[in-house]
């Protein structure tokens, strides 16, 4: 039943984001009968919505529920402020992304007027060997998941994309070292992407943000800018998870200890 429902859930895209009951159906690989009994019940408990053309779409229920508690989100939360500065500084696409189940997930995106690049939508996943933003994160994330990720089979998406393993593990060291990306023509032809590391304590990335510009038209200041938000952001998240544990060691302290 679960999968089933993850099933519908995912039949909706960017492209599709309203489906009749038969779209959604097919694309969900479910019989009509199926898709019908499982969509009135989602419908139900807000998680869709039917529209006046019956129309199916993800409900607001479901968006509600995704932010609560969430960690990623609150990185975002934390983030904002500080991708809003930097935006308003270089004036150019600035993203924050996560690693999520063997690909990057963009929780944030601010896009300068008349920009137009189908890459990097907030909630649209993207390959993390085709981008800077997972090369960060991959370069700074634990050994183990790096050797996991080297072992595939790597797509080219560009005549630049590395998936030669052996070439991609010295990107990754140089990545490490210099703690930055800055990689033209990875993922997008025309495009270069810089990204930096947001760190947690371990200096493990729990984010990375990227900014992406022209090819041949990269400003040099952007790396220094990128660092230096990207250092307010890790403080800033872990001066709140800090304060989130003193918090939580004080809730279990006996009734009455202080009194």
């Amino acid at each position: 039943m679960i999968g089933r429902v993850a099933r519908i859930l995912a039949a909706f895209d960017r492209q599709n984001s309203a489906l009749s009951l038969s779209a959604l159906a097919y694309r969900a690989d479910l019989p009509v009968p199926t898709a019908y009994r499982l969509v009135t019940e989602l419908v139900k408990y807000g998680l869709l919505e039917r529209d006046e053309d019956k129309q199916i779409r993800v409900g607001m229920r479901l968006w509600e529920l995704s932010t609560r508690g969430n960690d990623r989100l609150g990185i975002r939360n934390i983030a904002l402020p500080y991708m809003e500065d930097l935006f308003e500084s270089l004036g150019q696409l600035t993203t924050l992304g996560v690693l999520d189940r063997g690909s990057v997930l963009y929780l944030e995106r601010l896009t300068p007027d008349g920009m137009h690049v189908e890459r990097a939508h907030i909630a649209q996943r993207h390959p993390i060997h085709a981008g800077s933003t997972g090369l960060v994160l991959l370069a700074f994330s634990p050994p183990e998941v790096q050797e996991d990720f080297l072992r595939r089979p790597l797509a080219r998406y560009t005549p630049d994309t590395v998936t030669d393993s052996a070439v991609l593990r010295r990107q990754l060291a140089t990545i490490r070292r210099e703690r930055c990306a800055v990689v033209p023509g990875v993922g997008m032809v025309d495009w270069t992407g810089m990204a930096v590391p947001i760190l947690d304590r371990d200096k493990v990335a729990v984010a990375a943000l990227s900014v992406v510009y022209p090819r041949g038209r990269e400003h040099p200041g952007a790396l220094q800018a990128l660092r230096t938000a990207a250092f307010a952001i890790s403080t800033t998240l872990g001066s709140r998870r800090r304060l989130d544990s003193e918090c939580s060691d004080e809730s279990r302290i006996p009734a009455g200890l202080f009194r």
